[in-house]
């Protein structure tokens, strides 16, 4: 019997389609420790919803950085 850890399923960010681990489900994911304005979190939310997007995304977005086109 193996006691390796099973690996995490990968999502993929919708902004960019890197892949990456949201680990929100998991109690905390990285994402928890950014400060996203009310707007920014409503705008997210209405041009991607129900996804998460990648720590990097989320960093660029929160400090005013221009989305890739």
């Amino acid at each position: 019997m193996s006691t390796t850890p099973a690996p995490q399923a990968l999502d993929r960010c919708p902004r960019c389609g890197q892949a990456f681990h949201c680990g929100v489900q998991d109690s905390h994911c990285d994402c928890q420790t950014l400060t996203l304005t009310p707007a920014l979190r409503a705008e997210l939310a209405q041009r991607w919803p129900g996804a998460c997007l990648c720590l990097r995304c989320l960093r660029e977005l929160s400090t005013g950085q221009v989305p890739p086109a």
